[in-house]
């Protein structure tokens, strides 16, 4: 098990509104979502660890959008870990405001982010974590056709790029097979609920070996 993996170190959430989940963006706030029940579950299971846990996701972001505050928000932090939700709103623009993103142009973006941190940041351990989409809104169910390709190019370059892979959108998935309605993990197929971020936060020190 990886008991001490944040020990002493910076860690980095980015990502879209899922990572950011309201936060305060005025200080240090990790928000209510997934980003804080990691970091608290880490600091129960290792006081005194001395880990930092830094929340830089932004609601509305798109993978060109990461690329464009890569200076501030990934360089500048210098952090020792790096996790990466991003892909849902690439899909989502091009149904609510016509301004697609194709699956070869959210893998280009996304592969250009992924090259800068292991240039620039080479001892940074990265997790990539997969979009997902939630069937709780049938109106989005079309949605899958776009997304599905993102989740496959996010896959693809967790294989070559990343430590740690978190498979979201199959593991959400398993979760509703095994008994979750999915009205209980998000209320539009997007957001999680609480119950939601307590699945991503379970799967990411699962993944981890934290639990």
């Amino acid at each position: 098990m990886l008991t001490n993996i944040f020990t002493g170190k910076k860690v980095l959430f980015q990502g879209d509104s899922i990572t950011d989940c309201d936060r305060d963006r005025t200080t240090n706030d990790l928000g209510p979502g997934y980003p804080a029940k990691v970091a608290e579950v880490y600091r129960c299971l290792n006081p005194g660890s001395g880990a930092e846990f830094i929340n830089r996701g932004i609601s509305g972001n798109r993978s060109c959008d990461l690329l464009a505050r890569y200076e501030e928000d990934f360089l500048a932090v210098k952090p020792d870990f790096i996790s990466i939700l991003i892909g849902i709103n690439d899909t989502w623009r091009g149904y609510d405001s016509a301004d697609p993103t194709s699956a070869e142009a959210y893998e280009k973006n996304y592969r250009t982010l992924l090259e800068w941190i292991r240039r620039d940041l080479p001892q940074t351990k990265l997790m990539v974590i997969e979009p997902f989409l939630i069937p709780t809104d049938p109106q989005k169910d079309c949605w899958h056709e776009d997304l599905d390709p993102k989740i496959q190019a996010a896959r693809k370059l967790a294989r070559e790029y990343a430590d740690f892979f978190l498979p979201m959108d199959g593991l959400f998935q398993r979760t509703i097979v095994k008994g979750a309605r999915p009205e209980e993990l998000s209320a539009d197929g997007v957001h999680p609920t609480e119950k939601g971020h307590a699945v991503i936060a379970s799967e990411y020190l699962k993944l981890l070996g934290l639990i």
